[in-house]
């Protein structure tokens, strides 16, 4: 009788239906995974805005008009000696820039603040909702942080209804 020599196919059938299986399970808890860490970078980054916008209004007497204002320039500036209301840079360049050099988001989320001489608003809206990310969040002058579940949130409709994030 011959020794037999490597898999039957059977065997190899059953190994590639036992790793499918296994791969059905783990995707969707990496995609949940992946999507909980980019909303709380989103969240994080609204509180960097928050500290960004209270310091520029400290030091300047008005909020920054724009999201720009509060880092050095650019994503890759560096920040200019003395710091101006045009280049405060109070938060990063990645995050005063929305994430890159094209603007195109930091972490899955695009990035938002304008303000004014009296509020601010800051916000963080999913790139691709329900892939990058499920909630929106945003901020004004109290430095709440609040979500909202599903798809951006207009600007000055922060402080309205939308919920707080709980600490």
């Amino acid at each position: 009788m011959r020794k037999q020599k490597g898999f039957s196919l059977i065997e190899l059938l059953i190994v590639v239906a036992i790793i499918l299986i296994i791969a059905a399970i783990a995707i969707p808890n990496l995609l949940r995974a992946r999507i909980a860490a980019n909303e709380s970078s989103a969240a994080s980054g609204v509180r960097t805005i928050n500290t960004g916008e209270i310091s520029y209004f400290s030091q300047y007497a008005t909020y920054a008009p724009t999201l720009t204002n509060l880092g050095p320039g650019g994503p890759t500036t560096a920040c200019p000696a003395p710091p101006t209301q045009v280049a405060s840079c109070f938060i990063d360049g990645v995050l005063s820039s929305n994430g890159n050099p094209a603007g195109t988001g930091k972490s899955g989320y695009s990035y938002a603040a304008a303000g004014t001489a009296t509020t601010y608003n800051a916000t963080a809206s999913a790139l691709t909702q329900n892939t990058t990310g499920v909630r929106a969040f945003c901020s004004v002058e109290d430095g709440v942080i609040r979500f909202q579940a599903v798809g951006p949130i207009a600007p000055g409709a922060c402080a309205g209804t939308i919920a707080p994030l709980s600490q």
